[in-house]
């Protein structure tokens, strides 16, 4: 695949994460570690805990050193709001263990479609663009229909009403009008940056 090996850490007790990183230690292995909350960070034994680079907004752990860092961006993380910013973080820390150096833009909703104008320049010179939203989630149905690039839209669960979960805004990136436009599942930020990750590889 050319990723290397992530642990989903959201269902793992601590003492299975702690066995998982004896062993990693051992064979000085790296990897990514997803959905690792802060309680589960702060169980962790100290020795492991100083080798972990722990964000906790998006719940990302880098155990080991990541990938060094490319010169040129060409990956955009565009967030509707502040709100989606804990799954914008998840794919920017997803790209940055690959050293994919990402571009963010935050608070650009189609409610205020004049903030998204004022990027878009910057936004077409993006090969691949990664549009975040919940609510009614149409920020990468109209993104996509502003540039050239290939845009991975995610819904995340933030919502009320009949927006809750994201099961809305799902369906909405999934009913989009908009030509190529790629969906993940909800709050899937890991999943988006790994489809971006695969678009860069396709194209050398």
């Amino acid at each position: 695949m050319g990723l290397d090996e992530a642990i989903l850490a959201g269902s793992k007790s601590v003492a299975h994460l702690t066995t998982i990183l004896d062993q990693a230690a051992q064979r000085d292995a790296r990897f990514l570690f997803t959905r690792l909350s802060q309680e589960q960070f702060d169980a962790l034994p100290e020795a492991h805990r100083v080798r972990i680079d722990y964000d906790p907004l998006s719940r990302t752990g880098w155990f080991g050193m990541p990938d060094p860092l490319r010169s040129r961006t060409r990956v955009a993380v565009v967030a509707a709001g502040t709100s989606d910013v804990f799954v914008a973080r998840e794919v920017v820390r997803t790209l940055g263990w690959y050293g994919e150096p990402a571009l963010e833009v935050t608070d650009v909703g189609v409610a205020g479609l004049w903030r998204l104008m004022e990027r878009v320049d910057e936004l077409q010179q993006m090969p691949v663009i990664v549009a975040v939203a919940g609510m009614d989630a149409a920020l990468p149905t109209v993104l996509s229909g502003l540039v050239s690039g290939m845009v991975i839209g995610v819904p995340t669960s933030v919502g009320y009403g009949v927006a809750t979960g994201g099961h809305t805004a799902l369906h909405a990136m999934l009913a989009s009008c908009s030509a190529g436009l790629v969906v993940t599942n909800i709050d899937n930020g890991f999943g988006a940056a790994c489809a971006a990750l695969r678009a860069l590889h396709a194209l050398g």
